[in-house]
């Protein structure tokens, strides 16, 4: 372990001197799952584990006097960073290192992030669930120790739902969009996460799981995918999803420091198909941003209670972050749709 953390923190340091500097290391991924497959890659260990090589690592990068932080766990699901679930001494996370009473507390080391992360799967369906188990999380987090941030720090679509059916076959449209949307907003208001991570940004197979997709073009809007076809391995189609847009309704404008801030619908909505709204604030407080995700059929016209004109960049089926300015006494949110709003504070 002590090699593989120096190692480790040889790559940071190696990478630091070309002028390239890693804020984070997160060493581990989804250590509940035994990998024993020669498939895809994960990090099968016990708690007790991960604490030995945290404490090695955090030694060597203090001693190199790096300043990069060491984020875990990287949990399969959020149930494993909240509650014991199989009780075989991968879970239990939350409590197991940040809890001030554990034996095993980490958070008094060098260079750890006061950060617990976990990946979103097999947590979304049925909805009344994806709600049930945020609240659990939150709870959880708050009850072990107050002060620990949370990360979703990966997700794609594996879980079969009567929505979009699974992660199997690639879907561009707004379907897909709006499942992935309403994810993200529970675990941005429910969860209070500090940051939300999409699994892979482009992908050749015929799967939910990119944001921009790759084919080699032969059948018109689609065509042959994956790494044996000849043309991909030089060229192909790029085609983007209506999910990269929508992530884009968040991320282009809920920028790195601002803050949530409670932000209420007068009229409860339906997380089934009715309107969701989250709402953040920048520190020099004279911009708000919100974030609706309108999952109905039918146009919402909404009043934030002035007249002032504001920006809304709008994602729907036939649009894509399209900029117009609006009313805030009458904002129109289209059906099946994501629109970000600017107001700028007086």
């Amino acid at each position: 372990m002590k090699d593989y953390a120096t190692f480790l923190v040889d790559v940071v340091d190696h990478f630091k001197k070309q002028g390239i500097f890693f804020d984070y290391l997160s060493p581990f991924n989804e250590p509940q799952w035994n990998w024993d497959d020669s498939g895809q890659e994960g990090t099968p260990a016990l708690n007790v584990e991960l604490y030995a090589l945290i404490k090695y690592l955090s030694k060597e990068l203090s001693d190199r006097k790096l300043s990069t932080q060491i984020v875990i766990a990287e949990a399969g699901t959020i149930g494993h960073i909240a509650k014991i679930m199989d009780d075989d001494g991968r879970d239990d996370q939350a409590r197991f290192f940040f809890s001030k009473d554990s034996p095993f507390f980490i958070g008094d080391l060098p260079n750890v992030e006061n950060i617990i992360s976990a990946h979103s799967y097999f947590s979304v369906w049925p909805i009344e669930k994806q709600v049930e188990y945020r609240k659990m999380l939150s709870e959880a987090l708050t009850n072990i120790n107050v002060d620990l941030g949370y990360w979703q720090s990966e997700y794609c679509i594996l879980q079969k739902n009567d929505e979009i059916g699974s992660g199997g076959g690639r879907d561009l449209g707004m379907s897909t969009a709006l499942y992935v949307a309403r994810i993200i907003h529970h675990d941005m208001i429910l969860c209070n996460a500090k940051s939300w991570q999409w699994w892979t940004a482009i992908s050749q197979v015929d799967y939910k799981d990119g944001l921009i997709y790759l084919d080699d073009g032969s059948e018109g809007l689609s065509g042959k995918m994956g790494s044996e076809v000849e043309r991909l391995q030089f060229d192909g189609e790029v085609r983007d999803s209506k999910l990269l847009w929508t992530l884009g309704n968040y991320s282009r404008f809920v920028r790195p420091g601002m803050v949530r801030i409670k932000c209420e619908l007068s009229e409860q909505q339906s997380i089934e198909d009715g309107l969701l709204v989250s709402a953040y604030k920048a520190k020099n407080q004279i911009e708000l941003v919100y974030v609706f995700t309108n999952l109905s059929h039918g146009e919402i016209v909404i009043d934030l209670g002035h007249a002032n004109q504001i920006e809304a960049y709008t994602t729907d089926q036939n649009h894509n972050l399209k900029f117009l300015t609006q009313s805030a006494s009458q904002v129109s949110i289209p059906p099946r749709s994501m629109v970000t709003l600017i107001d700028q504070l007086q």
